[in-house]
């Protein structure tokens, strides 16, 4: 049994209490042996000036934190979130958590996604007291590409934990989240993808009180099985602005549901749900927005950065206009030394791979991350895949969210967060719906009924004069050619449809 995005995985979990009934989509948790370092955990913080959330550190003797600083290019507020501290390294009660990361998960095709046995947690505080989020990795361990998978934890009012696309229950993650001191109320799966979707089932039953939601049109590849068959057993289905949710007078919910693209299946709809936890102004999204900066991820793996920081042969046969002498001059295929910048040239091509599954040029990635890097975009992948095939869909979407809910910052699932963003940034970052669906905007238009009509059509040009969207990024032709060339693939060939909507 295989899968595509929304399909099943295979793997064993021997401690659900429904072995019989799910095999999908399992982890085993067990002693293993990590291949990276300890976990880190939340600690306490402040408010900026603008009140965005701003960590400070609170650090006992012999320990370490990092803190990372993120910068919009909008006058944005900064937001810092800081690790707690950490084991020292002398300690010998240091090596429990290593013994605690250890998970079991085996895919297959398409997407052979790991780690396979190890999965460090990162447990950050946000909003003191109210949001944490936790972070592990998703991996192509073939190729050491490790890319970071977030989980939003929420304190709702009741005292109860709402958690937002839950990430793998290793020991360590489920105690980072035990150590919140509140129950688990509510789960929620806010997409139809697997790498989200896959870890759902295991973590409800580490927290088997807390009530599952999902989001409507589910689906699985080869087989469209029921979620049950995969050990989620939802108590609710997530509907656009529903007032009958338990958390409505806390977070707002807004679904993106577009027509089916595919052209063999209409049960394939690419679903997300966003959300807006509003006593702290934070904007949760799932796949739609990211943002990629120089700052290595904490949890990817120093040995995997190494190997990609050497010019090795995925990296010499990706290089540009080059010929094979002159990559032969640059090339420098001996092991790599563990050095910051040796790290960072290993993460640049980690997230250019992931960010176009085929860069023009990873020998020297400067210029193709720099183009991208330290700003809100929608990924190349989903805009040239989803988005752009059902722009109207979108473009009411993204309306829908940008003039109903005021957030002042971002946390997405992937990459950096939390993003400082308001809703103009997230507008800015879909410009292509808007320049796609150009008609909407003089369907919008009231019709011309003499000269009252002209006068308001004046009177709102002068006093209700609406900025430009400029796209925030214009990705490299080189970078942008193989998913273009894969897009156009999929709708000469019938599997897919051009538009949607």
């Amino acid at each position: 049994m295989q899968c595509l995005r929304g399909g099943p995985q295979w793997g064993l979990h021997p401690q659900s209490p429904h072995p019989g009934a799910n095999p999908g989509w399992m982890g085993s948790k067990g002693v293993g042996r990590p291949l990276h370092s300890r976990p880190c955990s939340a600690v306490k913080k402040g408010t900026t000036s603008k009140g965005i959330s701003r960590a400070t550190t609170s650090i006992k003797p012999k320990t370490k934190s990092i803190t990372r600083k993120t910068q919009q290019e909008s006058d944005s507020s900064e937001v810092r979130r800081t690790p707690a501290p950490q084991e020292d390294e002398e300690d010998p009660s240091e090596q429990q958590p290593r013994l605690n990361q250890f998970y079991a998960f085996i895919t297959g095709f398409p997407f052979p996604l790991g780690p396979t046995l190890t999965r460090k947690t990162c447990r950050y505080e946000v909003e003191k007291g109210t949001i944490w989020t936790f972070e592990q990795t998703q991996a192509l361990e073939l190729f050491n590409v490790f890319i970071p998978v977030r989980m939003t934890v929420i304190k709702l009012k009741s005292g109860g934990l709402w958690v937002h696309a839950p990430v793998a229950p290793t020991a360590e993650c489920v105690r980072l989240v035990k150590e919140l001191d509140a129950p688990v109320e509510y789960i929620v799966l806010p997409t139809y993808a697997y790498e989200h979707k896959a870890f759902v089932g295991p973590f409800s039953r580490e927290f088997p009180k807390a009530k599952v939601y999902v989001t409507p049109y589910q689906w699985s590849f080869p087989l469209n099985l029921p979620l049950q068959f995969f050990g989620i057993f939802p108590d609710g289905e997530l509907i656009s602005d529903d007032l009958d949710t338990p958390w409505a007078d806390e977070i707002e919910q807004k679904l993106f549901a577009p027509p089916p693209i595919s052209r063999a299946s209409k049960s394939i709809r690419l679903t997300e749900m966003a959300f807006f936890h509003k006593r702290t102004k934070t904007l949760l999204v799932t796949d739609a927005l990211l943002r990629v900066t120089e700052q290595v991820p904490e949890v990817v793996p120093k040995y995997a950065l190494l190997e990609l920081a050497r010019d090795g042969l995925l990296n010499r046969s990706i290089a540009g206009d080059r010929t094979p002498e002159e990559v032969k001059q640059i090339a420098k295929p001996q092991p790599a030394p563990d050095t910051i910048g040796s790290r960072i040239k290993g993460w640049k091509r980690m997230a250019l791979l992931v960010l176009y599954f085929g860069p023009s040029n990873l020998l020297e990635p400067e210029a193709s991350f720099a183009a991208v890097a330290n700003r809100l975009i929608v990924g190349p992948v989903v805009e040239t895949l989803v988005f752009s095939k059902v722009p109207a869909t979108t473009r009411r979407w993204v309306d829908s969210i940008c003039n109903n809910w005021d957030f002042n910052k971002v946390i997405p699932c992937h990459f950096d967060g939390p993003i400082p963003a308001k809703p103009a940034d997230v507008k800015r970052a879909f410009t292509f719906v808007y320049e796609m669906t150009e008609d909407l905007d003089e369907e919008s238009k009231p019709a011309n009924n003499g000269l009252l009509s002209s006068l308001a059509s004046l009177l709102t040009s002068l006093f209700k004069r609406e900025e430009k969207l400029v796209r925030p990024v214009v990705f490299p032709d080189g970078d942008i050619k193989a998913l273009r060339d894969l897009n156009q693939l999929l709708i000469k060939t019938g599997v897919v449809k051009a538009n949607a909507d």
